[in-house]
């Protein structure tokens, strides 16, 4: 216990440095209030919206997004990283198909996904699926093919089925790899939905900020910054401690 709030504190130190530099430059006069207000505004701000069912709605439609667009890349992305590792022809189709496609900056697609989908939750949730399901196909692709075959072998010699070697050898073993693939998603996810948001939303924490822009409220645009933020600390947290959990028996628990 002692360890883990060591730790924690070690990782808000650099965070609590930059807003008490932030806080001062504000009460230093060196930037205008109207501008950069002060994080001291912008947390009262937030702890206020935080008691109204209006903000809490908004948070609750990014979540929703968010998580849906996460799940559905994390199940193509296991999907398609187990087929191209697993198989040699579904690699020589898949390989290249990432090659072309990972590159390209998914925010681009949004407009057309919008002309498909709408401009409700399915063309939002696309977009973030389309944009998280890549690291986490990369870092199953790359576990899976790093499994030693000779385990593979002495499995299939045992008599267990191809079915069985992916779900009992080949998923464990790539968990670790797996498992990073995910908290990289995650981020991803975070920045792909708020920009979403932004772009056409009637509801959401990026269509808060828009609208606070376009009125010239500042702390009230900041508001949904630090939401996002917040919200993706606490859901990376719940990651890295589910990893912890699924991997004491790798001798890996950071």
């Amino acid at each position: 216990m002692a360890r883990a709030l060591k730790l924690a504190l070690l990782h808000l130190y650099p965070v609590a440095l930059l807003l008490a530099a932030w806080e001062a430059s504000v009460a230093a006069g060196l930037v205008r209030k109207i501008l950069l207000p002060a994080p001291s505004a912008v947390f009262a701000r937030l702890f206020e919206l935080l008691q109204t069912a209006a903000f809490l709605e908004h948070v609750a439609q990014t979540l929703v997004r968010l998580s849906a667009g996460l799940a559905i890349a994390t199940a193509l992305g296991l999907a398609l990283g187990l087929a191209a590792a697993a198989s040699h022809p579904a690699g020589r189709m898949i390989q290249p198909l990432v090659r072309v496609l990972a590159p390209i900056p998914k925010i681009a697609l949004y407009p057309a996904l919008i002309l498909i989908l709408g401009f409700d939750h399915a063309s939002k949730i696309a977009l973030v699926a389309a944009d998280a399901v890549f690291p986490i196909l990369f870092a199953t692709y790359h576990g899976a093919r790093m499994v030693e075959p000779k385990l593979l072998w002495s499995a299939r010699a045992a008599g267990t089925s191809p079915r069985a070697c992916v779900f009992k050898i080949v998923l464990p073993a790539a968990l670790p790899s797996i498992l990073t693939g995910f908290r990289i998603a995650l981020v991803i996810s975070c920045v792909v939905v708020f920009l979403a948001e932004m772009i056409s939303s009637t509801d959401g924490l990026g269509h808060l900020l828009i609208r606070a822009a376009r009125a010239f409220r500042t702390v009230d645009m900041f508001v949904p910054l630090v939401t996002i933020s917040l919200l993706g600390l606490a859901l990376n947290a719940l990651v890295a401690a589910g990893r912890r959990r699924l991997l004491a028996g790798y001798g890996e628990a950071r």
